[in-house]
């Protein structure tokens, strides 16, 4: 042991010296300081993403109920040291005085107490002009804030009695954001918000009332657990009948989703980096080894044994790889610090510190792409011949065998998938690149073959014939470059594809001019009159739909009740009334996950696949809905995908007809409202019985979120980018010094440099169209696969890719040639000769 460890310093101090491990170490650097940079980065903006989102439920958890909270739970949370804040709400009317009208608005009635809300901050202004400022204040007994459009229904402003009940009140402020509103219907009624001192007085809350409670808790994140847990333990046992969990992972599906698809994209931009250090790490680990031949052919004539040369440079790789990782952690470290201040006002406060993951992951990446990828080909050097010293021709280095390679493909997959925190996503990676790396290495060596016999020589330019030479005399170089190459263009194709097509798709779920109103109790005398008046105010497009209450009575002529099922979900959607709706064509926004829909098809439905899970319904059960008192019965013949947060009207249940004979109906709208001060003061004096909800402002929340997610994405790519490029010049100069004794042999016998330079270049652009070309189509195929089981995208690849990539691998590869290999062609022939000798 003393043995390897006195020659593994020596030889870490004398490569040192000489900058033997300079390009091993870059790349180990590199790679670590790249994916440590992301994941700082990641994991900060992931709390702080997190974090935000949770003022969307005004607290860590929320526990939603049709009952008062019971005070075992309030006592409970106070005793985990949580802070807690209740709150509850219901549908009522508003009223103006007679002075000023006495018109009315149904309204969303909140009523709240101190500490409102736990998480994140009303903004309410003096005036409906006014800014909106933010308050931790709540309104004090006797007054009430209201939204903007309240006031304007009912021909009131700020200082006005509202009516309530039986009780008056003053308006004291208007409200301009509500973080935690939500996105059911009697949320989209304008939103009065008053002190719970104040109910009593109004009368409105009687036994028989439909009110629902929210009591919200937030605190340290383990006491949350255990609170959640211990709720939801009730739940499930049956203890708190009509009661629901809320929290940022169960509850605002528009932004769990959101944050998913943000945490899978950068887990993606962290594996493609782990890919590219990969070929980085293998390429500066096969060019130390191949310096390294004729020095530990003189070890074993001098006397070491193949395990004192092994034990040496693994304990010298070990050395390098704890001290490269360091740096590149450190490095890591500071560079994420640049993220942070170009993401700077992104979001609201700092971002909260990070988590020491990233730098255990660091440091194992380093050790594990170095032990992987970078030991197998210098552990060759312990088996190098002593007759190398007189016979340069023997002992060189080979391809790895099939056990070493098994072993450091074994490693990345563990890494990806490490990396990836996402089963599928590393799983879609690991196998992706597994196979991508299969069909290089046989195409390439195909292309290789099918080359040499397509050039005629006697033909040919000479510097084509030349160049056709230069590769197919050593098939196995040609196929470890234009393999590396492809590897390395594989995972820029994608960043690029996803950073066009994929980020567009992602905005295209929630795009700018989504739906920013929803009208309801349009009726149906009412109907054209309002659309004319949508088209009369520049709406062009707008979802216009039936809606019809119903109560779902019978599955396949089976009474139906809440004890069939035990989960708590479908207890409650089948103990209530489905809002129906009918139409002779599916909604465009709306995909047929299974069956068909039959235009104006009667006596057939259409159901949200979720509900149809949740209730365990299929392809061809028969519902029964109670509409108004009439038994209405129909089959299942299509199931429909259901974007929630796309801002489109959307519906459980449809009828695939264009209209319903003898049922009670409303119509309900969703537009985006055109930019014209007063418009919808006109809609509510046109139709006062209309609730016009204004949605700009979780819209707003949800699209900021979403420019947040995609501008970190961004500058995450750009640092990827780079870190591929740096790949491909590693990939192109791996040769340098083996191209640089063939030219010199080339300038001895005669050939001129600009044919030389020919040969070169005809050389690299071949080798760069062909992967490119290869990286292209992969890319296409890896990219269609994680948008549609990972992102939930549709989404097909240009058929121009292929013909784009294999351009663009050859300029990248000429660009990188001319850069690293420029020098080569300068050399004097004899100092290279002489070199070569030696």
């Amino acid at each position: 042991m003393n043995a390897f460890l006195r020659l593994g310093w020596r030889t870490l101090w004398r490569d040192l010296r000489a900058g033997e491990l300079r390009l091993l170490i870059v790349a180990v650097l590199l790679a670590v300081a790249a994916l440590t940079a992301v994941g700082f980065f990641a994991d900060r903006l992931k709390g702080g993403l997190q974090r935000d989102a949770r003022q969307l439920l005004g607290g860590d958890a929320v526990l939603a109920s049709d009952n008062p909270t019971p005070p075992a739970f309030v006592a409970r949370a106070r005793s985990l040291g949580l802070a807690g804040a209740g709150t509850y709400g219901f549908p009522t009317m508003a009223r103006a005085g007679e002075a000023q009208g006495g018109a009315s608005k149904l309204v969303a009635l909140k009523a709240v107490s101190a500490g409102y809300p736990l998480r994140g901050a009303v903004q309410v202004a003096v005036d409906a002009e006014g800014p909106g400022q933010a308050t931790r204040e709540v309104p004090a007994p006797g007054e009430a804030w209201v939204d903007g459009p309240l006031l304007d229904a009912l021909a009131l402003k700020v200082g006005d009695t509202l009516l309530l009940g039986d009780a008056g009140l003053r308006i004291a402020r208007v409200i301009t954001l509500e973080p935690d509103r939500g996105a059911g219907f009697m949320s989209f009624a304008p939103r009065v918000m008053l002190n719970q001192a104040d109910i009593a007085r109004t009368g409105l809350v009687q036994p028989a009332s439909r009110v629902s409670y929210r009591f919200a808790v937030a605190g340290d994140t383990a006491a949350v657990k255990r609170f959640s847990d211990e709720v939801d333990a009730s739940i499930k046992k049956g203890e708190l009948r009509g009661a629901r969990l809320e929290s940022f992972e169960s509850g605002r599906p528009e932004m769990r989703q959101t944050l998913d698809r943000a945490e899978k994209f950068l887990n993606l931009v962290a594996l493609l980096a782990a890919l590219l250090s990969a070929v980085a790490v293998a390429l500066a680990a096969r060019g130390f080894a191949a310096s390294h031949l004729d020095d530990c052919a003189m070890l074993r004539v001098l006397g070491q044994s193949q395990r004192t040369i092994a034990g040496a440079y693994a304990f010298e790789f070990a050395v390098i790889g704890l001290i490269a990782s360091a740096l590149g952690v450190a490095i890591g470290y500071g560079v994420h610090y640049v993220f942070v201040l170009l993401l700077a006002g992104l979001v609201e406060s700092a971002l909260p510190a990070p988590t020491l993951w990233p730098v255990a992951f660091g440091l194992g990446v380093g050790l594990t792409l170095l032990f992987a990828f970078g030991l197998p080909p210098v552990l060759q050097l312990a088996r190098v011949p002593p007759l190398r010293v007189i016979r340069r021709d023997v002992g060189g280095l080979k391809p790895a065998s099939i056990t070493v390679l098994a072993i450091g493909v074994a490693g990345f997959a563990a890494l990806l998938v490490a990396a990836s925190s996402d089963l599928k996503l590393g799983l879609i990676a690991v196998g992706g690149f597994a196979v991508a790396v299969a069909v290089f290495a046989l195409l390439s060596w195909l292309a290789v073959k099918v080359l040499r016999r397509s050039v005629n020589e006697t033909t040919a330019p000479r510097w084509l014939v030349l160049a056709t030479r230069q590769i197919s005399a050593r098939p196995a170089y040609a196929v470890v470059q234009v393999s590396a190459l492809a590897v390395g263009l594989l995972a820029l194709i994608l960043l690029v594809l996803l950073r066009t097509d994929l980020v567009s798709s992602w905005r295209a779920a929630t795009p700018p001019d989504a739906p920013n109103r929803f009208v309801i109790n349009v009726m149906p005398d009412q109907s054209d009159a309002f659309q004319q008046s949508l088209r009369d105010g520049g709406v062009r497009k707008f979802d216009w739909y039936p809606m019809i209450r119903g109560r779902l009575v019978a599955i396949n002529d089976r009474p139906v009740s809440p004890d069939d099922y035990s989960e708590d979900r479908a207890k409650r959607l089948v103990d209530r009334e489905f809002n129906l709706s009918n139409s002779a064509e599916a909604p465009p926004h709306n995909q047929i996950t299974a069956g068909a829909w039959t235009p104006d098809a009667a006596g057939e439905l259409s159901v949200e696949e979720g509900l149809a899970q949740t209730l365990g319904l299929k392809l061809g059960d028969t519902l029964r809905f109670d509409i108004g008192g009439q038994q209405n019965e129909a089959r299942i013949t299509s199931l429909r995908k259901v974007d929630w947060g796309s801002m489109h009207a959307n519906f459980f249940v449809m009828y695939t007809v264009a209209a319903l004979a003898d049922v009670p109906v409303t119509y309900m709208g969703a537009f985006r409202a055109p930019e014209v001060k007063g418009f919808d003061n006109a809609l509510v004096r046109s139709y006062p019985n209309v609730t016009n909800v204004d949605m700009s402002a979780t819209i707003g929340q949800v699209q900021r979120v979403l420019d947040q997610v995609i501008r970190a994405v961004e500058f995450l790519f750009g640092f990827t980018l780079a870190a591929g490029l740096v790949v491909l010049f590693a990939a192109v100069t791996a040769t340098r010094e083996e191209r640089a004794r063939e030219f010199a042999v080339m300038r001895a016998v005669g050939a001129r440099a600009s044919l030389l330079r020919q040969v070169q270049r005809a050389e690299l652009a071949g080798v760069g169209l062909l992967a490119g070309f290869l990286a292209s189509i992969v890319a296409s195929v890896i990219g269609w696969a994680l948008a549609r089981f990972v992102f939930d995208f549709t989404w097909t690849a240009s058929p121009l890719v292929p013909i784009a990539g294999a351009l663009a691998g050859a300029a990248l590869a000429l660009a990188a040639g001319w850069w690293g290999l420029r020098e080569v062609l300068r050399r004097p022939v004899v100092a290279t000769l002489r070199q070569a000798a030696e």
